[in-house]
């Protein structure tokens, strides 16, 4: 939160820093209205809580497995539905961050596949139930180009493995990924609501 109050004090916007458990649904609704009361309703909510390791199903305990799908899949949901009556409506923009194994299958990844494919899902239904009011789309981002220097459970291989089959041959950047949110919740895309909008440099293209 400090560092995303900083680089908004700099570019002159307000911030507000707050800190909460997106499995924990009550905390998340008290953190969302601490902001509106600060700021007032709402425009733009993006979600982009995740947890992820390397493992394969044999080698992953049930409360590994379900601990991914909370922070992702119910934490997406927390947020999103949270956050609804304190949005400014009509005209408010939602993405929540997925990621390219909810349609591609990856080994040592059912835990991401299984919650990122459930984001995808939600997105979708979402964008049905709370349009015209509220767009809901997703990013589905490439591996970030900060996460290469990571050593945890053999993260920093993969992305050097993955940075090798991109047609692009580079991961994503954080400005990369902020740009394209920053598209989606502008008017140029006002008429785009429910779809994941991969900023992968078309890995996806590679059969893993």
């Amino acid at each position: 939160p400090e560092k995303a109050q900083n680089a908004a004090r700099e570019i002159g916007e307000g911030a507000l820093g707050l800190s909460a458990d997106v499995r924990d649904y009550g905390a998340i609704r008290a953190a969302m209205e601490h902001v509106v009361d600060r700021f007032g309703k709402m425009d733009i909510v993006v979600s982009g809580a995740a947890g992820n390791f390397l493992a394969p199903v044999l080698g992953m305990s049930a409360n590994a497995f379900r601990t991914v799908v909370d922070i992702d899949l119910n934490g997406t949901f927390n947020v999103f539905r949270g956050c609804h009556d304190l949005l400014n409506r009509p005209g408010a923009s939602l993405i929540a961050i997925t990621a390219g194994q909810a349609v591609n299958a990856m080994a040592m990844q059912a835990h991401a596949c299984a919650a990122k494919a459930g984001i995808n899902q939600l997105i979708r239904v979402l964008a049905l139930e709370w349009g015209p009011e509220v767009r809901v789309n997703g990013i589905s981002a490439g591996p970030i180009k900060t996460l290469a220097s990571s050593g945890v459970g053999g993260l920093r291989k993969m992305l050097d493995y993955v940075k090798t089959v991109t047609p692009l041959k580079r991961n994503v950047t954080q400005e990369e990924v902020g740009n394209t949110a920053a598209f989606l919740c502008s008017d140029l895309a006002g008429y785009v609501t429910g779809i994941e909008l991969n900023v992968s440099g078309g890995v996806e293209l590679f059969v893993f």
